[in-house]
């Protein structure tokens, strides 16, 4: 069992058309956000078929699957992970937290980070101080940012919400369409369980806010209640 057997598997599916527009809605040219990711084309359905039969693999294959350059390889690899954490009993969660943190280099598109780190990082959190997000919050890295406001998620579905309006509040200020996406979907999660608490939020930043931010996180709200927040923006 082995990282190899995988990448041959999904390479023997690749799909050139459809590779080319992954390549193009992911944005990989060069100066875009995901500039040199490589697709084969092998949609999600496919590739989570492929690992189904190897969600024990080590730890030490499941990085080299994470280091491929081919983005399915990488999902592959996620897929896994989140498999091993689910599974896994604390010290097995622990070491696939360990792992998901020290390879975030590698979780390098949008997609990765959804599919993966709420169920990981956001999951291992809940129970537990949680400093790192504000440091994934600061870092350089435009996923590891994504990371840190996605992971919240798991917070919101146990009605958890501080964490998301803080990391929200600290990213008003960001520039990358990617994190206004990410706050505004989490703020619409916060406010499908707690529509008080997103409100309180909006009625104080929603002239602050980025538009897509604002958009997203009002997208549950009345038609009026919408236009109201929009007119913040004026």
């Amino acid at each position: 069992m082995n990282a190899e057997t995988i990448i041959n598997k999904l390479v023997a599916l690749r799909n050139a058309e459809k590779a080319e527009a992954l390549s193009s809605f992911f944005q990989t040219k060069k100066g875009q956000y995901a500039e040199g990711d490589v697709f084969l084309g092998v949609t999600v359905p496919q590739s989570r078929k492929v690992v189904a039969s190897y969600t024990h693999l080590p730890l030490q294959e499941v990085e080299k699957l994470l280091q491929s350059k081919y983005h399915e390889c990488r999902f592959a690899a996620l897929v896994i992970l989140v498999d091993k954490f689910e599974r896994g009993n604390e010290a097995t969660k622990e070491a696939v937290y360990n792992f998901y943190l020290n390879h975030t280099q590698h979780i390098n598109n949008w997609d990765l980070v959804d599919v993966s780190c709420y169920k990981i990082v956001g999951l291992w959190l809940l129970d537990k101080d949680r400093p790192v997000l504000y440091n994934l919050a600061k870092s350089t890295w435009l996923w590891d940012q994504r990371i840190a406001i996605v992971s919240t998620m798991a917070f919101i579905r146990n009605n958890e919400f501080e964490d998301t309006l803080r990391l929200s509040k600290y990213f008003l200020t960001h520039t990358h369409h990617l994190i206004h996406k990410a706050c505004g979907w989490m703020l619409r999660e916060v406010g499908k369980r707690d529509k008080a608490t997103l409100t309180q939020f909006l009625d104080k930043y929603a002239p602050q806010m980025p538009r897509v931010m604002l958009r997203y996180s009002i997208e549950k709200l009345s038609k009026e209640e919408r236009k109201t927040y929009l007119r913040a923006l004026i």
